[in-house]
C-alpha cells in the first residue's frame, strides 16, 4: 500500500468478516513517505510517555528514543490517539501534548480505540492498540518496553492483558526486554505458546525478564543478527500466518537490577495493590511507579535503558528488513 507524502489523512480500508469498514488515520509526511518509497519504518507505543514517567523526563525520553531509531537507520512513527485521531507518527508539538497531559490521555487498549475516537479524546496506545494501527498502515515493526502478560494469580482472577491475544492475530513483530517483571512468565509463555506466537530471543536462547537479563524460561529459538531477524519476520509475512512476532532482547548487562531486590518490591507493591483493591489497566501504572520508590529510581532508570536499547536493536531489524524486500522486489 502507499501513501502520498503530501497527504497527512490517509483513508484506509479494512475487511472484517463481512461488511467493508473504513477509518481515518492521520500518517505523518515522514512516515507516509518512508511507506511509499519502502523504507524502513518503526512503531513506537505512547503510554510510556503518558503514563510511563513524569513530565518532562517523558518528553525527553520519548525525543531520545525518536532520535535513536533515525541514528539506527529507521523512521520512527510514535503512536498514539489525539482529538479522536489516530496518529501514526507525531510532530515535536503532538509529543509535547501528549507529554503535558500525561494520565489525562486514556490508556487505550483495542478494546478502547472506537471509544476515544468516537468521544474526540486523547488516547496514549499500549501494546495491543500499537500493534493494529501499525498493522493498518502496514508497518511490520514495533518496539516497546515490556508486553503485558498474565498476571500473577491470573488463574483466580483471569486478568490477562489484551497484548497477548492481539499478538495472537495481528503479523507485528514486537520488540521488547520480555514481559513486565510485575507478571507470571511461565504462564504468559504458555499463553503465547497457545496463540501460536513465535517467541525468539536476540543473542539469547533465554527470555529476559525485563529488569533481568534472564528468568529460567526458554524461548522457542534464537536470532543473533538483525538479517536474522528480518528473515523471520519476511517468513511470518509470506506463509500469511496472521500473528505477531515476540523478539525479546535482554537488558544491558551495566543496567540490569539486582534480582532479589527487584522481587522483594514487586511483592511489596502487590501486596498494597490488593489491599487498595487496585485492578485491571489501573495495576500495571501503580505498580511500577510504586517499585520506582521503593527501588529509589533504579527501576524507572533500568526502564528507561532497556527501551533505548529495544529500539537500537528493533531500528536495525527495521532496516534489514526493508533492504531484504528491496532485494527481492529487484529479483523479480
Amino acid at each position: 500500500m502507499a501513501f502520498s507524502a503530501a497527504s497527512r489523512i490517509t483513508n484506509l480500508r479494512r475487511h472484517l468478516d463481512s461488511p467493508q469498514v473504513s477509518i481515518n488515520v492521520k500518517v505523518a509526511p515522514e512516515v507516509s513517505e518512508a511507506l511509499s518509497l519502502g523504507r524502513a519504518v518503526l512503531a513506537l507505543e505512547s503510554t510510556i510517555i503518558s503514563h510511563g514517567m513524569p513530565y518532562p523526563q517523558n518528553l525527553e525520553t520519548a525525543k531520545e528514543v525518536e532520535a535513536i531509531v533515525r541514528q539506527n537507520g529507521a523512521v520512527p512513527a510514535t503512536v498514539a490517539i489525539l482529538d479522536g485521531t489516530p496518529c501514526v507518527g507525531l510532530s515535536v508539538e503532538e509529543l509535547e501534548k501528549l507529554a503535558t497531559l500525561g494520565t489525562k490521555a486514556r490508556k487505550t487498549a483495542r478494546r478502547d480505540i472506537a471509544h476515544v475516537v468516537a468521544s474526540g479524546g486523547n488516547g496514549a496506545t499500549t501494546v495491543s492498540a500499537t500493534m493494529l494501527l501499525a498493522s493498518m498502515v502496514q508497518i511490520p515493526v514495533f518496539v516497546t518496553g515490556g508486553i503485558g502478560g498474565v498476571h500473577r494469580d491470573g488463574e483466580q482472577t483471569m486478568d490477562i492483558s489484551s497484548d497477548l491475544t492481539e499478538l495472537g492475530r495481528t503479523p507485528v513483530a514486537v520488540f521488547c526486554a520480555g514481559v513486565k517483571s510485575i507478571l507470571d512468565i511461565p504462564r504468559t509463555l504458555e499463553y503465547l505458546e497457545t496463540q501460536g506466537v513465535c517467541v525468539a530471543g536476540y543473542k539469547t536462547n533465554e527470555f529476559p525478564a525485563f529488569f533481568t537479563e534472564s528468568s529460567g524460561c526458554k524461548v522457542s529459538c534464537q536470532l543473533d543478527s538483525p538479517e536474522e531477524c528480518a528473515r523471520l519476520i519476511e517468513a511470518n509475512s509470506k506463509l500469511r500466518l496472521g500473528t505477531g512476532i515476540v523478539i525479546a532482547v535482554p537488558i544491558p548487562r551495566e543496567h540490569s537490577a539486582s534480582g532479589h531486590i527487584i522481587e522483594s518490591a514487586i511483592q511489596k507493591a502487590l501486596q498494597e495493590a490488593r489491599e487498595q483493591n487496585i485492578t485491571g489497566n489501573a495495576a500495571t501504572p501503580f505498580l511500577l511507579a510504586r517499585i520506582n520508590d521503593l527501588t529509589g529510581g533504579a527501576s524507572l532508570a533500568s526502564n528507561i535503558a532497556l527501551v533505548k536499547n529495544n529500539a537500537i536493536v528493533g531500528a536495525k531489524v527495521a532496516a534489514a528488513l526493508a533492504q531484504l524486500r528491496k532485494r527481492e522486489h529487484c529479483q523479480k
